[in-house]
């Protein structure tokens, strides 16, 4: 999990996922265009993306191809994320800020 925090951490890698999630299949040149990075950068970030098992890649041919894996997200949401999705407000009362958190906006 530490991975996947570290490798969303980054706002190119972010974009690379982004795009991704928009179509999927996409090649290094794809994903490099429009960008102000080097392809070379953009193979980096891929790599970090790919260790973190966020991005799963087939070759096809000469060419290889990339895909977002968005099972490491939902684990993150359903760990991280989920638990906060129900908290009672009044589960908050000691917290100083929780007025602020309840007065209309």
């Amino acid at each position: 999990m530490t991975d996947t925090f570290s490798a969303l951490s980054d706002p190119t890698r972010r974009l690379l996922l982004d795009r991704l999630s928009e179509r999927g299949g996409m090649t290094l040149s794809d994903l490099s265009e429009d960008l102000p990075i080097t392809r070379q950068a953009v193979a980096k970030h891929l790599a970090v993306l790919e260790a973190a098992e966020l991005v799963a890649s087939e070759r096809d041919g000469r060419c290889k191809r990339h895909y977002l894996n968005p099972i490491p997200l939902a684990k993150m949401a359903r760990r991280w994320l989920g638990r906060f999705e129900e908290v009672p407000l009044g589960a908050m009362a000691g917290f100083q800020g929780a007025a602020e958190l309840h007065a209309p906006g």
